[in-house]
């Protein structure tokens, strides 16, 4: 099975991570920070990964730590969970409707961690939570999953629409990507033979 589990404690956030990737979409999410709990949801069920997750954070400083730190944990589960990365179908792409917002992601699972952003938002929070943040989430995901991230949002006005279709829109690029292609076998989608660094 492709499941991982990961534990991350420092000084500032205690976090364990687990996933399924070829799961049902099931998740019990625990970060302290509300709306995040819900944009991780979206990645369990439109991704179809089974997501536990745990994390304790020093929110009595700001949000910051415990999701920045909650990427990188997951990143690193997702990367494991991949294994050699036999079979895969490696690259996705999608254009997420969420009402007025569209937002674009493409990602490649290749071994070389890349982020490219290119999504605005109009205010610095959306309830409590700040929006700067979701940008960190993807940048610590895109370098700790080792994987090539482009995230673009193409137009939209409501800032929970635009942070939620960015979610929603990597839940099913990874679900592309993560799937197994009968086609290739046990072959390494990669003419270098492999995707691990």
């Amino acid at each position: 099975m492709r499941t991982a589990r990961v534990e991350r404690r420092t000084k500032e956030t205690d976090i364990a991570v687990e996933v399924n990737l070829d799961g049902t979409g099931s998740a019990s999410i625990a970060t302290g920070v509300g709306f995040f709990d819900h944009m991780l949801e979206q990645v369990a069920k439109h991704g179809l990964i089974d997501l536990d997750i745990a994390a304790k954070g020093d929110l009595q400083v700001d949000q910051h730590h415990t999701v920045e730190d909650v990427g990188i944990a997951l990143g690193r589960a997702l990367h494991q969970a991949l294994g050699d990365m036999r079979g895969i179908s490696r690259y996705a792409d999608v254009h997420l409707p969420m009402d007025e917002a569209l937002t674009r992601c493409a990602l490649d699972l290749s071994g070389r961690p890349f982020l490219v952003w290119k999504v605005a938002f109009t205010r610095g929070k959306v309830g409590t939570f700040d929006t700067e943040l979701v940008r960190e989430f993807f940048q610590a995901l895109a370098q700790n999953g080792r994987m090539t991230l482009h995230v673009e949002t193409l137009y939209g006005r409501n800032n929970h629409h635009i942070a939620e279709s960015c979610f929603k829109a990597l839940a099913r690029a990874l679900r592309s990507a993560a799937a197994i292609d009968p086609r290739l076998g046990d072959r390494v989608p990669s003419t270098k033979g492999s995707l691990k660094s």
